[in-house]
């Protein structure tokens, strides 16, 4: 009996929570992999998108879509002025942050969810999380830290940090197209393309890809090489160096 008064139990509680969400997230990438050549001017890249639901009908969906490059460790100076000279005084750094940072939304990420919702999911460049030391010790600070509007605008000047609150293109309601843009400038390493699904200002499911991202024959093995032995990789290029600037003396001196 007492099992059977616990079946009934969990089947009505299951009755009163309705049916699971079953939203599936399923991405393809373009180009998956970017080799790098000596005449490389960067890769634009498109992201697919499809929605796999359980058959409700659904309220509206919204997309953002996140592309984080190789971590990296950026310093940002402020100059002030000492004895009638602008030097640098103070410095920030930044641990771990994406060398490429670039964000796509179908529309202002502000329409999609409430602040604390699109802080907690970092949906947006400046809701993303950039770890600086302070002293002794890591933090991301308050978003108007001149250091960070100083690293902000200096990553966005250089082209390797942007947002698009436009750039979901949604080509029905449970199919979704973006373009996304690997910069010339772009490190090497694996590029993360991660895709979050919004209803009703709430997330509901995510999914992620990557891009990998390699310099193409020669280049890659030296890129390699100076990664794994930087101290050989610096003694042959001063000797190197050396050796050209010798040759061409011999050559173009005048006796």
């Amino acid at each position: 009996m007492r099992r059977r008064l616990l079946a009934i139990l969990l089947f009505g509680l299951a009755a009163l929570a309705g049916p699971a969400r079953g939203e599936r997230l399923v991405l393809s990438v373009s180009q998956p992999e970017v080799l790098i050549t000596s005449n490389f001017t960067g890769a634009d890249l498109v992201l697919f998108g499809v929605v796999e639901g359980d058959g409700r009908p659904k309220p509206r969906y919204d997309f953002a879509v996140t592309v984080r490059g190789p971590a990296e460790t950026f310093v940002t100076w402020r100059k002030s002025r000492v004895l009638g000279l602008y030097i640098n005084t103070d410095s920030r750094t930044f641990v771990d942050s994406p060398a490429v940072l670039a964000v796509a939304t179908n529309r202002p990420a502000a329409e999609i969810a409430p602040p604390e919702v699109l802080r907690r999911e970092q949906v947006g460049l400046w809701r993303n999380i950039f770890v600086q030391r302070v002293g002794p010790d890591f933090a991301d600070v308050v978003p108007d830290d001149p250091f960070r509007l100083a690293f902000l605008r200096i990553k966005t000047a250089e082209g390797l940090y942007a947002e698009d609150p436009f750039g979901v293109n949604l080509l029905s309601p449970f199919v979704f197209r973006t373009t996304f843009r690997i910069p010339a400038s772009a490190p090497v390493g694996s590029y993360e393309v991660s895709v979050k699904l919004f209803e009703s200002g709430l997330p509901v499911a995510s999914a992620v890809t990557s891009v990998m991202v390699r310099k193409d024959g020669y280049g890659q093995e030296l890129a390699a090489f100076a990664e794994d032995r930087p101290w050989l990789y610096g003694f042959g290029v001063a000797f190197g160096a050396l050796f050209v600037g010798f040759g061409a003396n011999l050559l173009f001196r005048k006796d």
